[in-house]
């Protein structure tokens, strides 16, 4: 059967007999199917057409605006230690890396009103608010994908968290084998500590899936050579088995995106990161941080899906990482699939990214060793130099530049007024409100009035929706009709197609089809009489009963032996940590497991959104 084949077998099969997963979407029965395809014809293509063919997922909505300022930096050396020495001695100042920094257009307007205000003296003394620095690192089986590519969810993050963030582009396999990734991961956050001036406290290290394994590798690395730690890790459905021995990578095999290497492919991404040296490394704390010791290490917000390939092992890391007395905050999904996050249909995304949120300005704080510090006068004109300059750029959230400077970020909204009115009680803690709307406002750039507002010092309630404490009742909010199958499905269609279209184009260099939008002086005077006020779709929450499924061991002989004693561990004493599990609908309540229990208050805010 080919691809097209399946694809429509899954579209029929979707309509007649209901979706794979009880929550699903036609969108996301279309994700899965293609991506199932991708994995089946991998051995086929080389390295080149892979990343092109992986750069057109994503189904991609346009969000408000962000701020995209480009970096490149020279390698110098840095006197590191341990596995990295080696490296570090052969650099000579000629090697570059680059990278991306990523603001949310609110919090760009705060910053440029807090620098300019300060120049005229308007303030004075250390800021009250303590600014959290991000240091990102992408997925993408470590051979794919780049910090351009993951703006899905760098620039959602960089909002919720008002909070600017760094995306580096660490060197991928195989041209570059393990630990070449690490060295760069290292290097970046040396960079914002020694160059850039942010002291430890300050930086959150995040990634998704194997962005997520190098982010704990980062760690570790970190601690085991003495060197300040961050103050704490959002791990998005993090790669931390690369012996890949859990029984999740078959029984989620049908549902998830992960396209799974057939074997003897000569692209499998294990072989193509370690190389040659694949039994050296291949349980290496730094390549699989699942055999690592986790003592010692930070707080971590672990998210993952419930039908991913990775569960298992992120379960048994959420468990070993509380067992060795890390506070650990593990989110599992209903009917998610691995990296949901950057897919903006999925309304359970946004819900991802608000308690992303509520871990680093509620969480964190009770729990992080070192309380965060005003950002000296040196760091913020390091970063304001590096943000605000000619190369920066606005940036839709599919990743796509407008064109416009950053003059057009700068412009205030009508009603703003000065900023000592603005701002006159600044609070150290943003609040969290709004977020603009995802796959019910197709392909049209929204408003920047739609972007989180962070002002104030008290969750407000919105006029959409809002995550109730766990101990009411949810709040019952109207919501959107869904659209009709067919109008979705032709929609998701023209997505794939479009998306398609400019990755080839771009990777191949193939002439592209320029369309005329209109320009204000096109639309008829009419046209204001056709906006309209909406709102999204509740996202109401609730736990279930059972908690996380139990991790098993693979039935094949290549599982190592260490992860079915963990399992066996797991199954005999309980799981050492608390585990959230989310499904659709209903009240937000812990389900704490019976070895530790916290008192953990998730004080998510509600959203409001418009369209035009």
């Amino acid at each position: 059967m080919d691809a097209a084949t399946t694809l429509a077998a899954d579209v029929l099969s979707h309509h007649l007999w209901g979706p794979p997963r009880k929550s699903w979407g036609i969108e996301m029965t279309l994700l899965s199917s293609i991506m199932r395809g991708v994995s089946r014809y991998s051995h086929l293509a080389d390295i080149d057409t892979i990343r092109m063919l992986m750069s057109i997922g994503g189904l991609v909505p346009v969000p408000s605006d962000a701020l995209v300022t480009p970096v490149t930096f020279s390698v110098r050396r840095r006197k590191m230690r341990g596995i990295l020495e080696n490296l570090d001695a052969a650099e000579d100042g000629h090697r570059e890396l680059s990278g991306e920094w990523v603001v949310g257009k609110k919090t760009w307007q705060r910053l440029q009103a807090e620098w300019k205000a300060r120049k005229e003296g308007k303030i004075s003394g250390k800021p009250k608010r303590k600014e959290r620095v991000v240091l990102y690192l992408h997925g993408g089986a470590y051979y794919m994908f780049s910090a351009a590519t993951h703006r899905l969810i760098t620039i959602p993050l960089a909002k919720y968290l008002d909070a600017r963030l760094f995306a580096i582009d660490y060197r991928l396999a195989p041209e570059t084998r393990f630990p070449g990734p690490l060295h760069d991961a290292v290097t970046a956050y040396f960079r914002l500590l020694d160059d850039l001036h942010v002291p430890p406290e300050n930086i959150i290290v995040a990634g998704d899936s194997a962005g997520g394994g190098l982010a704990l590798a980062l760690l570790m690395y970190l601690r085991d050579n003495d060197y300040p730690l961050p103050s704490g890790a959002i791990l998005m459905s993090p790669w931390v088995d690369l012996t890949m021995s859990c029984e999740s990578w078959d029984s989620n095999a049908q549902y998830d995106i992960v396209p799974i290497p057939q074997p003897g492919d000569h692209l499998n991404p294990v072989a193509c990161y370690l190389g040659e040296h694949m039994e050296k490394y291949l349980t290496h704390p730094y390549a699989s941080p699942l055999f690592g010791d986790f003592k010692g290490l930070p707080p971590m917000l672990i998210q993952a899906g419930e039908v991913e390939v990775l569960r298992d092992e992120i379960t048994l890391l959420a468990h070993k990482a509380a067992l060795a007395g890390v506070e650990v905050r593990h989110e599992l999904y209903a009917d998610m699939v691995h990296v949901f996050q950057s897919l903006p249909f999925l309304e359970t995304a946004k819900h991802a990214f608000a308690s992303c949120h509520d871990f680093v300005w509620n969480f964190l704080p009770q729990y992080q060793s070192r309380t965060p510090r005003s950002l000296d006068t040196s760091a913020e004109k390091s970063l304001e130099d590096e943000i605000d300059n000619d190369a920066a750029r606005v940036v839709r959230g599919d990743g796509t530049e407008t064109g416009a400077g950053r003059e057009a970020m700068s412009e205030t909204r009508r009603d703003s007024g000065s900023y000592r009115r603005r701002h006159h009680s600044v609070s150290p803690t943003p609040t969290l409100q709004g977020y603009e709307p995802s796959w019910d406002s197709k392909y049209l750039s929204s408003s920047s009035d739609e972007e989180c507002d962070f002002e104030g010092s008290t969750l407000r309630r919105s006029r959409s929706y809002m995550f109730p404490p766990s101990n009411q009742a949810p709040v019952k909010q109207s919501s959107l009709s869904k659209r009709p199958s067919l109008q979705r499905l032709r929609s998701t269609f023209s997505a794939i197609a479009d998306v398609a279209s400019v990755s080839a184009s771009d990777t191949l260099h193939l002439p592209t089809t320029h369309v005329h939008h209109p320009s204000a002086d096109d639309i008829p005077p009419s046209a204001p009489s056709s906006r309209r006020r909406n709102r999204i779709a509740s996202v109401s929450m609730s736990t279930t009963d059972e908690g996380p499924p139990e991790p098993a061991i693979r039935r094949s002989q290549y599982s190592h032996p260490d992860i079915s004693s963990l399992c066996q561990q797991w199954l005999s004493s309980g799981p050492a940590n608390q585990t959230t599990t989310y499904k659709p609908d209903g009240a937000v309540s812990p389900q704490l497991s019976h070895k530790r229990r916290h008192s953990r208050t998730m004080s998510l805010s509600g959203y409001s959104a418009k369209r035009s």
